[in-house]
C-alpha cells in the first residue's frame, strides 16, 4: 500500500517582518509560502517587529532566520555591530516611496526651511538617509534641526497634532497621512537623492545551512512582487484589510514601490557604501564600515 502520509517536520523557519513589508505580508495571508516549504519538512513562525533594526537584531542572536523586508540603511547598523548577516534578495529602488511631510499649510516651503525645526524620523531607516542626504543637498547639517526619534506610528501621531514640523515616512504610512490630512511633500529621494532600496537577509549561519528552503521564499517573493504590479487592485484590496488603511491609498502606495525582486550583487550595493559614509560622518555608526565586506546569498536557477 502506498502510504499518504506527509513528510515528517524537520524544521521550523521563523521570519521576521514589518507591518509594511508588502510582499511577506500577500504571502503570510494566502499561505503560499506555507504549502511551497512544506515538500522540504519546513514549517514557518511569523515574527512582527515595529522597524528593521530590532528584527535584524534578532537575526543576530539567533531568534529569527529571515527578515522580510528592511530599509537599505538597515543591514549597515547590522554590519557595524558584527551581526552575521547575509543578504538573500532586494527590491529594486524606489525613490519616490519614502518622503518628508509637511502639513498643507506650514510655512516650511523647502528643505532649508526645516533649519531650527523638529523633524519626526525613525532612527536607522531609510527615511533616515533620505532626511541626511536632503538636508546635505540643501546646505544644511544634522544638526541644524531637533530630530525627534520616533516609530511610524508614533510619528505619524506627533505629525497630525503637530508636535512636530515634518515627518519623514515610507510608504503605506506616506500616502495614507499625505491622502488624510492634505500633507505635501518636501523631498522625496528623486534625482539621485536615495535610491531606497529594501532588502532581505538572513542570518549566515541558516544561509549556509538552508540554501533550499531560501531557494523557495526567494521564488515566491519574486513572484509575488510580480502579481502586486500586475493586479494593482486585487492586491490593495487585501493590504486594506491587514493595515487598516483604505484601498485607493493602499493602491497608490504600491505604485511608488518597484516590488521587482532580484539577487543581491556586489555592484548593485555600491549605495550602501555611501549610505555607511555618512552615518560615520554624523556619528551614527562608530566606524567605518565595508559595506560589500558581506555575505551574498545567490539564488539558484533565476
Amino acid at each position: 500500500m502506498v502510504s499518504l502520509a506527509r513528510p515528517a517536520i524537520s524544521e521550523e523557519i521563523r521570519i521576521g517582518y514589518q507591518k509594511s513589508s508588502t510582499l511577506t505580508a500577500i504571502l503570510k495571508t494566502n499561505g503560499e509560502l506555507e504549502k511551497a516549504l512544506a515538500p522540504l519538512g519546513i514549517t514557518v513562525s511569523w515574527h512582527e517587529f515595529t522597524s528593521g533594526l530590532p528584527l535584524l537584531e534578532a537575526i543576530n542572536v539567533g531568534s529569527v532566520d529571515f527578515g522580510a523586508d528592511v530599509a537599505d540603511t538597515v543591514p549597515i547598523f547590522a554590519q557595524a555591530a558584527g551581526a552575521k548577516l547575509a543578504y538573500v534578495a532586494e527590491e529594486a529602488a524606489s525613490p519616490s516611496a519614502q518622503a518628508i511631510l509637511v502639513p498643507k499649510d506650514s510655512p516650511v516651503k523647502a528643505v532649508t526651511d526645516l533649519k531650527g525645526k523638529k523633524v519626526a524620523v525613525t532612527k536607522g531607516a531609510g527615511s533616515h538617509f533620505l532626511l541626511l542626504a536632503a538636508l546635505a543637498k540643501s546646505g544644511l547639517t544634522f544638526k541644524d534641526i531637533t530630530p525627534a526619534y520616533l516609530t511610524p506610528a508614533d510619528g505619524r501621531a506627533a505629525f497630525v497634532s503637530n508636535n512636530v514640523d515634518a515627518w519623514v515616512a515610507w510608504d503605506p504610512f506616506l500616502t495614507s497621512a499625505s491622502r488624510q490630512s492634505g500633507a505635501r511633500v518636501l523631498s522625496d529621494g528623486g534625482n539621485g537623492l536615495a535610491s531606497y532600496k529594501r532588502y532581505y537577509v538572513a542570518s549566515a549561519v541558516f544561509a549556509d545551512r538552508r540554501d533550499d528552503a531560501l531557494n523557495v521564499i526567494f521564488s515566491k517573493l519574486a513572484e509575488t512582487g510580480k502579481w502586486v504590479k500586475t493586479n494593482p487592485k486585487d492586491a490593495a484590496t487585501i493590504l486594506a484589510g491587514l493595515w487598516g488603511i483604505d484601498a485607493a491609498a493602499v493602491e497608490e502606495a504600491n505604485s511608488h514601490r518597484s516590488y521587482k525582486v532580484g539577487a543581491v550583487t556586489v555592484a548593485g550595493l555600491s549605495e550602501q557604501q555611501r549610505i555607511a559614509d555618512a552615518f560615520v560622518a554624523e556619528g551614527l555608526i562608530p566606524k567605518k564600515v565595508d559595506t560589500s565586506n558581506v555575505k551574498i546569498w545567490a539564488p539558484k536557477g533565476f
